[in-house]
């Protein structure tokens, strides 16, 4: 991991490519030599080789430019980063490499490393500045242990880190975690310290708040806004064009016990087209809310809510209605009734389909 994280700071970019080899002599299952090749957009290709039987220790790191070399030997108590002035000359078109031992030892505070990097860790805490290798520098040398673990296992096999083109059209902040395979529509943004679970589904356009964790399995439609702070556990589904208030509650077990395990037992909750749930709203497990119906902050539901129904308090209970535009409307049984906002009209058959659900 040291050589990788060295590596990806050197280069500020990561590589597309990561295939690893290796041999196996003293245990069945563990590589005692491996050769990991990773190749960068830029077109650097960088060489790692590791052997765990050589007699001798050797930790060099060495950087081959178009002018210069530079080695560092971690073994060496001095002279640790040494500059060669080694340059490939081209005769014609047949490259030479001359045969020169000139170098330049590059003066070094020595201090002991460990000792260093508690220190900058210290500092940080008191300062509040950002480390130089944070937890996404960590998370970007996993990914690439993880590629480099795969291929060894598949004999060599090239493992594509690059976005793909269903990647890249939507957005997804730095601190957020994304477990594959998970579906993320086109346009979708995923703001900071979010985590969408392993095969959870994303629609288009929709957009989750700072906070936001999704659950293995969940389906989200097109256009949802799901704000700050919110948890969608495994077994919710929310329709296209929902909006979920900042910390509102789903749950999915209606008997939880800190010892008893029932996940078997999780209860689907579904939040049809349009509907509206506020700030602070609990939605207990098992319930339906219809389509474009409004649930008033801090409510309790623990029943089904009807299509444009709006209700609130604890439990939650209906107390009017709701047009699709979100602006509360007085239903006539006699007449149609228009919303006074959009125009929009509810015939006497309709609004009775909606009074009877």
């Amino acid at each position: 991991p040291h050589d990788i994280s060295v590596m990806l700071l050197l280069l500020n970019e990561f590589p597309e490519t990561v295939s690893a080899n290796g041999g196996n002599y003293l245990q069945e299952d563990v590589a005692d030599v491996t050769t990991t090749d990773l190749v960068f957009p830029s077109g650097t290709k960088s060489h790692i080789y590791v052997n765990w039987l050589h007699p001798f220790k050797e930790q060099k790191l060495v950087v081959i430019g178009d002018r210069k070399m530079a080695v560092f030997d971690d073994v060496k108590s001095e002279d640790k980063l040494t500059l060669y002035d080694y340059s490939i000359r081209w005769n014609g078109a047949i490259p030479e490499a001359p045969v020169s031992n000139e170098h330049t030892a590059v003066k070094l505070d020595m201090h002991e490393p460990l000792r260093k990097e508690c220190q900058h860790f210290l500092d940080c805490i008191a300062t509040r500045q950002t480390p130089k290798t944070d937890g996404r520098d960590g998370l970007a040398v996993l990914r690439v242990l993880d590629a480099s673990q795969r291929s060894l296992e598949n004999n060599g096999e090239v493992i594509s880190l690059a976005p793909d083109s269903a990647e890249i059209s939507y957005f997804i902040h730095e601190t957020a975690v994304i477990d594959p395979p998970a579906e993320i529509g086109k346009e979708t943004k995923i703001w900071h310290f979010s985590h969408v679970m392993a095969n959870a589904s994303i629609g288009e356009r929709s957009v989750l708040g700072q906070n936001v964790f999704i659950g293995s399995g969940v389906s989200i439609g097109n256009n949802v806004k799901i704000q700050n702070n919110v948890s969608v556990f495994e077994g919710v589904t929310l329709e296209d064009d929902v909006f979920c208030g900042p910390s509102c509650v789903f749950t999915n077990v209606i008997n939880p016990r800190a010892d008893v395990s029932r996940k078997d037992e999780f209860r689907t909750t579904l939040v049809m087209r349009g509907a509206s749930i506020g700030a602070n709203a609990t939605i207990v497990c098992g319930a339906t809310i219809g389509r474009y119906a409004f649930v008033g902050a801090g409510s309790v539901v623990t029943r089904d809510v009807p299509d444009h129904a709006l209700v609130y308090g604890n439990p939650a209970r209906i107390h009017g209605w709701m047009c699709e535009c979100g602006v509360k409307i007085d239903l006539d049984k006699s007449a149609d009734t228009r919303c006074s906002a959009c125009g929009r009209a509810y015939s006497p058959a309709a609004i009775e389909s909606v009074r009877n659900i």
